[in-house]
């Protein structure tokens, strides 16, 4: 298995370094023929302005989309979340637009009021998993189709819909492989069930 670390900027080296620990080759991606042969593709956190831009200065814009009409499938954390969501409050760029959700821009504040806490997440099994939220966005509306997979209090932090997965916080930082254990469930085809639905 072949996943796809989109890396332009942000904390891709910490995605590739979570997918080794499980076993998948992980490859980072900074142009349109790297896409060939793979069987996901990781949008990381960082800044996700940036981010847009340069998936169009590298032509990568339009290649992931036309992968994604095919259900490819993706994970978002952070500004990978933002730019997956169809509709963004405060960016000043083009999203990729695949996930029919709203998104909010630094929701929780500014870099100091960045945090951890631990999420209740059972599909990961019984222990919670420790979120890094990072001037984190939160979804602010789910459309017909979206699974909710997790919430902070009454803030949406992660969904699904599809084999599109997005998350508000950073589990590549953690030690913790449980998330990215469970997005490759989806790439395979062997789906951990959840039960929050929309």
């Amino acid at each position: 298995m072949r996943i796809g670390v989109l890396a332009l900027q942000g904390a891709f080296i910490e995605h590739i370094r979570m997918f080794s620990i499980l076993g998948a080759e992980a490859i980072p991606v900074r142009l349109p023929s790297e896409l060939n042969g793979l069987d996901a593709l990781i949008i990381p956190g960082g800044e996700s302005t940036s981010i847009s831009k340069l998936l169009y200065d590298y032509e990568l814009m339009t290649p992931i989309r036309k992968l994604i009409q095919k259900g490819f499938p993706l994970l978002g954390t952070c500004a990978g979340m933002i730019l997956l969501a169809k509709k963004v409050d405060g960016l000043d760029s083009e999203p990729i637009g695949v996930l029919d959700i709203e998104v909010k821009r630094n929701a929780y504040g500014r870099q100091t009021d960045s945090f951890e806490t631990d999420l209740d997440m059972p599909f990961l099994g019984d222990e919670p998993f420790h979120g890094i939220f990072i001037r984190a966005p939160v979804i602010e509306r789910v459309n017909p189709g979206v699974e909710i997979l997790c919430q902070l209090d009454d803030n949406m932090v992660a969904v699904k819909q599809g084999k599109t997965v997005a998350c508000s916080f950073h589990p590549e930082l953690t030690d913790d492989p449980r998330f990215h254990r469970y997005f490759l469930s989806l790439v395979t085809g062997d789906v951990i069930a959840t039960s929050s639905r929309r």
